[in-house]
Formats: structure tokens, C-alpha cells, sequence
């Protein structure tokens, strides 16, 4: 058999192979990206009462949903959700009986419904901290290693998908809270603790001016 035979036979074989491959991959069922209608039907019979019909809070203890990123939403819940010995990444009294009876169809359900709302927006309430908190959410503080909260949410609070969340337009108070609960470590549930490690470089006025500046992003 000449090299060009066997090349040739080489080729094809690697050529068919790829082709399987291919075939197999195509032949697995694509992941569940959750149904907003279901999701619609749990929200306004559940969760309306904390975070409105539509995602929009009517309290600012409890976040807005509306907008968010579905895959950070899916997150959220599945961490809520006690493991099988009982323990939940994230922890809240309320939240973790909340979400202990969905499946992740159910999740992912919801997800899909309170991403597809749109956000009612905020709105910055302190004019002397604007601009401090104008300048940490873009730039950080160098001199102490905070990086600037754009460099993941962006300029515009959008976040990215899965990654980083929206926070554009959410309540001061919530997310004061947040970066508190993260700076003590009460809430660990930021991958490699990256939020941790931020929060716990700021005082608590660049906390509330860092809030309330991101309240009246759009």
C-alpha cells in the first residue's frame, strides 16, 4: 500500500470520526432554559408578595428581579436550596424555605420570567455623596486596592450574563446590605470571593455612596 493510500485512509477515518462526534453531540437533549410562562404562574401566586407580580420590589428590603440575568438568578436559588445534608451556600431564613420545594425546572422557570420583565428604575437620593460614589464605582481607590465596580458590572450597572449581575436601578438599602453581609462574610457565595475581597476594602460611607450612586444608574 502506497503513503498516499494510507494518508488517504487516514484522513477519512479522522474525517468519520469527526462526523460521529459531531452526531453525538447533536443527538444529546439541549439544556432546559426554563419556560417564563411557568415561571409567570409561581411568581405571581408566591413571590409577589416580597418581590411584586413583575420583579419590581415593592419594599426595599427585597431586590429587584426584574432584568436580572437568568443564569445569575438560576444561581441564586440553586444556593438558597439546602444540599442534601441540609446546608445552603447562601443563607437567608426567609429564602431557604422559600425555594427548598422547586425543582430546577422550576428555578430555571422563574428565571426565565423575571428576566424577561423589565425593571422599574431608581434613582440616587444623596447629592453629597454622588460624586464619591461616582468616583469608586469607575475608577476604585488605588491607594487601597479597590477596584472600580464597572470593571465587572459596567458602566452602565449592566453586568454581564452569569458572571456579574445587573445592579443598575436596585435599591440603595438592599444592596448596602449585600456588601456588608459580604464584607462580614455573612454572605460567601461569590465565586473565588471576589466580593468579599472588595467589600471588605471599603468603609461604610463608600459602601452607602457606592449604593446610592448605583440606585440611579440606568
Amino acid at each position: 500500500m502506497t503513503r498516499c493510500s494510507l494518508k488517504s485512509m487516514f484522513s477519512i477515518a479522522a474525517f468519520a470520526l469527526a462526523v460521529q462526534a459531531q452526531a453525538s453531540e447533536a443527538a444529546k437533549p439541549a439544556p432546559y432554559q426554563g419556560d417564563a410562562a411557568k415561571g409567570r404562574e409561581i411568581a405571581t401566586t408566591v413571590c409577589v408578595a416580597c418581590h411584586g407580580a413583575d420583579g419590581n420590589s415593592p419594599t426595599a428590603a427585597n431586590p429587584k428581579l426584574a432584568g436580572q440575568h437568568a443564569g445569575y438568578l438560576f444561581k441564586q436559588m440553586k444556593n438558597f436550596k439546602a444540599d442534601a445534608n441540609g446546608k445552603s451556600e447562601r443563607v437567608n431564613a426567609i429564602m431557604n424555605g422559600m425555594i427548598a420545594p422547586y425543582t430546577e425546572e422550576q428555578m430555571k422557570d422563574l428565571a426565565a420570567y423575571f428576566s424577561s420583565q423589565k425593571q422599574v428604575g431608581g434613582a440616587a437620593k444623596n447629592r453629597e455623596t454622588l460624586e464619591l460614589g461616582k468616583k469608586l464605582y469607575r475608577a476604585g481607590n488605588a491607594g487601597k486596592g479597590l477596584p472600580a465596580c464597572a470593571a465587572c458590572h459596567g458602566p452602565t450597572g449592566a453586568g454581564l450574563p452569569v458572571q456579574f449581575p445587573r445592579i443598575a436601578g436596585q435599591y440603595q438599602e438592599y444592596t448596602e446590605a449585600q456588601l456588608k453581609a459580604f464584607r462580614n462574610s455573612e454572605r460567601a457565595n461569590d465565586p473565588n470571593k471576589m466580593m468579599q475581597m472588595v467589600a471588605i476594602k471599603m468603609t461604610d460611607a463608600e459602601v452607602r455612596a457606592i449604593a446610592d450612586y448605583i440606585a440611579g444608574l440606568h
